[in-house]
């Protein structure tokens, strides 16, 4: 099998079945930019709601590039990788700065942006562009290991560069974006990675080496992950005057500039280390982050204080409103909004 074979049945089969999703046949180089960035590590369903709000409050890059910083991470709240979102702002500033404000199209203009790798930029350039690229993620990756039977790690570097040198030959230039978004398509619908693919509904499911020796389950190769080290931290939702006390993380880092509520490691001196009285202390109920190397395991506690400390003090209202506070706090912001 040539990877030519597979292109007509595959955007075939993706024209029949694709799913309608809210960035999807706009034409819109944007659109497609914003959505490529928010899916990085992120199920579709969970991006459709912020995509329709972030767009309706930021319809196109001017308004991105001018939007207050906390704005901007208001409106990413819960999406997580706060750092896509700041690449978004510097990427339109650029955008606005030298390419006039609109969107380029072309693959290696699209790389000169913060943010944007190969997958994005082929991405980007082949949907929006209609340029002959190829956009390989992971999705696309566990497809042609199944197909090829390869046991490829799919986490390389290395293997993304050589099924990116492979696929540019085989793009068809009458529909690239078509093509890339049928590969990745198929690995998100089909071709799944948790589980047994659905083969009886896959186009390619003829041509598919793993298919065809039944051995779909031992493709792709990973390597196994190392354990994540596990922190175990004290998070307090302190009371003062019917405000509530959040402080900023500091500029490099781990959840870099963000708001969050003041935490210690578990057997520290909250008091101490706030260097305020607290009364009233009431526990709260256990939460667990998982970061991306890192887990915190967290116990709540919620107190009064009649000191300021070096807090800054928030209304429910702005809570809400405007702060955005990172998903590993999401449980005892809802304690906090709930009170």
């Amino acid at each position: 099998m040539v990877l030519e074979e597979i292109v007509q049945p595959l955007v075939k089969w993706y024209r029949d079945n694709k799913r309608i999703l809210p960035w999807r046949d706009k034409d819109n180089a944007y659109y497609t930019w914003v959505s490529e960035i928010m899916l990085q590590q992120t199920r579709v369903e969970a991006v459709k709601p912020y995509f329709q709000r972030f767009i309706t409050e930021l319809p196109d890059i001017q308004s991105l590039a001018e939007c207050p910083e906390e704005k901007l991470l208001k409106l990413w709240e819960g999406l997580g990788y706060y750092s896509r979102a700041r690449n978004l702002q510097k990427a339109a500033r650029t955008v606005c700065a030298e390419f006039d404000g609109r969107m380029p199209r072309d693959r290696d203009a699209l790389l000169t942006l913060s943010g944007i790798g190969a997958y994005t930029a082929g991405a980007v350039a082949s949907i929006a562009g209609g340029q002959c690229c190829p956009a390989v993620d992971g999705n696309v990756l566990r497809v042609l290991s199944r197909l090829f039977a390869r046991d490829w790690d799919i986490t390389s570097q290395k293997v993304k560069q050589l099924a990116e040198q492979e696929l540019q030959p085989a793009m068809p230039c009458a529909c690239p974006g078509d093509c890339n978004q049928a590969l990745m398509e198929l690995g998100a619908m089909i071709c799944v990675p948790n589980g047994a693919p659905d083969c009886a509904h896959c186009p390619l499911a003829d041509l598919c080496e793993a298919q065809k020796t039944h051995r779909q389950l031992d493709f792709p190769v990973k390597k196994p992950k190392k354990a994540r080290p596990i922190e175990r931290r004290v998070v307090y939702i302190i009371w003062k005057d019917g405000r509530i006390a959040v402080r900023k993380r500091p500029k490099q880092g781990l959840l870099a500039n963000l708001w969050e509520f003041p935490h210690v490691l578990e057997g520290e001196d909250a008091q101490q280390t706030f260097g305020i009285a607290l009364t009233q202390q009431k526990p709260l109920r256990r939460a667990k982050h998982v970061f991306t190397h890192l887990e915190w395991h967290m116990t709540g506690v919620q107190a009064q204080t009649s000191d300021g400390g070096t807090f800054t003090w928030v209304t429910p209202q702005q809570l809400e409103q405007e702060i955005a506070l990172p998903s590993a706090f999401r449980v005892y912001r809802t304690i906090a909004l709930q009170a």
